[in-house]
């Protein structure tokens, strides 16, 4: 069964606790947290400080996404602030090595995110070193955007790539996710739906994130 992760992108944000309410009682499984420094991209979200009340919230994982340059600078407060896996953007960082080896010494599961435009062929050396793998589906920094197609060919190659490596590498996907697209993601090899809009503006989103967690 997939991994769901709702966007806390797209709650409600002068009423975060009841939808932390609902996504606790709901099949979710991870808590999705895109933090933002309108450098990277241009949006700015939240911080560790955000985190911190997300983590006191709930008790399942909180997935944090770093949407931000010079993310070592950060790592440490993310942490502090509960985060259970950290992703970093391949884009972002000069020393992808090192920065997965901060992560993962910090005692926290390591990810990395690819933009639409890079290659899922540039992690070769760096998987064995990672839990995830991001796909950007769509341009990151805003949400409600629209899924790129070609991201389905991205899912298969980085499939073949952690399949022919005999890995255990989550692939997320992030941007334009819904109950339409969800079972092609599926199919072609992904294991992490990450869902805002789908999810947080349905009529019921609980409901929601059970057809998604259930698609086969």
């Amino acid at each position: 069964m997939p991994i769901i992760a709702p966007s806390l992108l797209s709650a409600n944000f002068l009423n975060l606790q009841a939808d932390c309410d609902m996504l606790n009682a709901s099949e979710a499984d991870w808590y999705h947290l895109d933090v933002m420094d309108g450098r990277f991209v241009p949006n700015i979200s939240f911080g560790p400080m955000l985190i911190d009340f997300f983590r006191k919230a709930t008790a399942k994982v909180c997935d944090v996404h770093l949407m931000i340059e010079e993310p070592e600078k950060y790592a440490e407060a993310f942490q502090k602030a509960g985060a259970d896996i950290l992703t970093v953007h391949y884009e972002a960082c000069t020393h992808l090595h090192r920065n997965i080896q901060q992560i993962k010494g910090l005692g926290m599961k390591a990810g990395v995110a690819l933009n639409p435009h890079t290659p899922v062929e540039l992690l070769k050396d760096i998987l064995a070193d990672i839990d995830l793998v991001c796909l950007m589906s769509v341009n990151p920094g805003f949400g409600g955007q629209s899924f790129i197609p070609n991201t389905i060919n991205k899912i298969k190659d980085l499939r073949k790539m952690i399949d022919e490596k005999g890995l255990k590498v989550d692939i997320e996907i992030d941007g334009g996710v819904t109950l339409e697209n969800a079972k092609s993601i599926l199919d072609a090899g992904a294991t992490v739906l990450v869902a805002g809009n789908t999810v947080f503006k349905s009529a019921n989103p609980t409901e929601t994130i059970t057809l998604l967690k259930n698609i086969r």
